[in-house]
Parts: structure tokens; C-alpha cells; sequence
């Protein structure tokens, strides 16, 4: 994202127009894609990370090292899914917005590369269906977590994870709707508009929220995440795919337990 997206993209804004030509475009369009489909499928991940650590609908089950590679794994092949296929003829990268940098080409039904059956492909598979998987991931871990620390109500470590595991929630459902919603309802409103006017920073602006996601939606995740707070760059075999919830999740599963095994040993 960064040397094939970010970078071209202040090139060729300094000369005020797309200067690769078609084939570059290609390039900077695919490289833009991947980056902002790998940051919103690594999302939808994380939500079913936490849903499962949290929500336990398969008793048991415990996240290892393989699981979170199936996981960095899931969102590239998904990614690819959809970065690639223009690559290949089906729909095409064009210069959008301010013609600085490219990306799927909205603007034209084009019939001889199937356009238009990529653009609904991309509406359903790309930001439906994550956007529904991440409300029911996210709504029933806010569920389990209330329903926990109603049942500890004593417990303030248990009132503190709830009020944390909330706020976690709120922050990563606004931060996927300020990337995401802007650029697909734009999107999809060019294409269902086929001739309409409309200036370049109309799309320029929207792109702009979903492709910069890749930067912010890290921060976002390490800023809220007390274990890795102090760890901006840690070694690959540290990181796990267990953050906030899953710290918060246990906590409020085993705070009744453990206050009563200190209650136990004040008696004594």
C-alpha cells in the first residue's frame, strides 16, 4: 500500500495528473486495492477472533499460532479476490477522483469486460457481507459481555472489562463505517448513475477514507490494545490474534472465581 499506492499516488499528484500510463495504473490500482481489502478483511478476522474467544459457540476451542496464519492467510486470498480480477479482464483500473491514482473503474458499464458483474460482486462480497459478519460478531460479543457483568455485579474488574470490551466495539464498527460506507455508497451511486455530474473530489475524498484505513485501522487496534501498547514493531512469532477482547473476555469469565478464592483466604 505504502510503495505502491501512497507513494505513486504523491508522485503523480505533484505533477497534477496519473504519469504511469495505463500499464502503471494497473499497478497502483491493484497494489491501493489489495492494501485497503487486506485492512478490511483483517477486521472481519479480528471479529471472529473475538466472537469466538469470547462467545465460545464451539466449546473447547483455542486459538494457536496456526489458526492466526489461517487468519492472515484468509485475508489475502480474500483481498487478492478482489484486487485481482481486473488484472485478468474482468472490470478494469482507470484514473478516478483526481486523476491522481486509480482504482476499479465505477464509471462505465463497459459490457465487453463484464463490468458491471463486478461491480455488484464487489458491493455484495466485498462490503456486504463483512459489514453484516462484523455487526453479528461484534453484537453478540457486546451481549455475552453485558450478560457476564450483570451476573458480577460486585466485581469491578468485571465493570471495568465490560466498559472497555464496549468502547473496543463502538471505536472498530465507527472506524470500518467512516472507511468503508462513504467510498461503496459513492461508488454505487456512480454506477447506478450512469451519466450524472459530478466533480473529482465527489469520489476523490471517499478513496481517500477507505484506502488510508491500511495506516490508521493498526494504530486504532495497538492504541487500544494494553498488551501491545508499548510494542509498536513486535517480532512476527509475538503476535497473536488474542487483543483487547480476549484479554477483557477471560477476565470477565474468571473475576467471580478468583474474588472468591481471595474471599476464601481472608476466612482463613
Amino acid at each position: 500500500m505504502v510503495f505502491g499506492g501512497f507513494t505513486t499516488t504523491m508522485y503523480t499528484s505533484m505533477n497534477g495528473y496519473f504519469v504511469f500510463g495505463v500499464t502503471g495504473c494497473y499497478i497502483e490500482g491493484f497494489f491501493a486495492t489489495l492494501g485497503g481489502e487486506i485492512a478490511l478483511w483483517s477486521l472481519v478476522v479480528l471479529a471472529i477472533e473475538r466472537y469466538v474467544v469470547v462467545c465460545k459457540p464451539m466449546s473447547n476451542f483455542r486459538f494457536g499460532e496456526n489458526h492466526a496464519i489461517m487468519g492472515v492467510a484468509f485475508s489475502w486470498v480474500m483481498a487478492l479476490a478482489c484486487a485481482a480480477p481486473p488484472l485478468f479482464g474482468w472490470s478494469r483500473y482507470i484514473p478516478e477522483g483526481m486523476q491522481c491514482s486509480c482504482g476499479i473503474d465505477y464509471y462505465t458499464l463497459k459490457p465487453e469486460i463484464n463490468n458491471e458483474s463486478f461491480v455488484i460482486y464487489m458491493f455484495v462480497v466485498h462490503f456486504m457481507i463483512p459489514l453484516m459478519v462484523i455487526f453479528f460478531c461484534y453484537g453478540n460479543l457486546v451481549c455475552t459481555v453485558k450478560e457476564a457483568a450483570a451476573q458480577q455485579q460486585e466485581s469491578a474488574t468485571t465493570q471495568k472489562a465490560e466498559k472497555e470490551v464496549t468502547r473496543m466495539v463502538i471505536i472498530m464498527v465507527i472506524a470500518f463505517l467512516i472507511c468503508w460506507l462513504p467510498y461503496a455508497s459513492v461508488a454505487f451511486y456512480i454506477f447506478t448513475n450512469q451519466g450524472s455530474d459530478f466533480g473529482p473530489i465527489f469520489m476523490t475524498i471517499p478513496a481517500f477514507f477507505a484506502k488510508s484505513s491500511a495506516i490508521y485501522n493498526p494504530v486504532i487496534y495497538i492504541v487500544m490494545n494494553k498488551q501491545r501498547r508499548w510494542l509498536w514493531i513486535p517480532p512476527v512469532k509475538q503476535v497473536t490474534w488474542r487483543g483487547l477482547v480476549a484479554q477483557h473476555g477471560t477476565e470477565l469469565m474468571t473475576g467471580s472465581s478468583r474474588e472468591r478464592r481471595q474471599n476464601g483466604k481472608r476466612h482463613k
